[in-house]
């Protein structure tokens, strides 16, 4: 399946940004409407991947000091391919952005697959939105995608 990746503007694609992420968050995850969108929304870069057809498909979002998030992806499309893209994206807008270090704050199921990546824990495990998670960060200069197999 071929994708086309792009960087948007959270005012001029919020409307596509937020059905897509409520699709996953609120819909599938049940992460209340009102933790799922802040004020970081307005202030980060976000990516967008859409189908062939223009359909939205994957979202993320970095914010300006280098937290990488709000990464939802539709559930027949979470296969290596579109995470790979999805994180090719925010890496360059990372580089472009000259931020040193990415951080995440990961479900702990998605520790090994971060690790993999060049990322390392930061503190202990938390509770968001009934979550466990766990934040990671990470050089952008080790950030490594030649091991992308996300599974969620």
């Amino acid at each position: 399946m071929a994708f086309k990746v792009i960087n948007v503007d959270w005012k001029k694609e919020r409307d596509r940004l937020t059905q897509l992420r409520e699709k996953v968050f609120v819909c599938q995850w049940r992460i209340p409407r009102d933790v799922e969108f802040d004020q970081y929304d307005a202030l980060s870069f976000h990516v967008l991947i859409v189908d062939e057809q223009g359909d939205p498909v994957a979202t993320g979002r970095i914010t300006p000091d280098g937290q990488l998030g709000r990464i939802a992806v539709v559930n027949q499309f979470r296969q290596p391919e579109t995470y790979n893209q999805l994180f090719k994206a925010l890496l360059k807008v990372a580089k472009k952005q000259k931020l040193e270090a990415l951080s995440v704050q990961c479900e702990l199921e998605g520790v090994s697959y971060y690790q993999q990546q060049g990322f390392q824990p930061v503190g202990s495990v938390y509770m968001d939105a009934g979550i466990p998670r766990q934040r990671m960060a990470c050089p952008v200069k080790l950030f490594n995608l030649s091991h992308v197999e996300y599974t969620h």
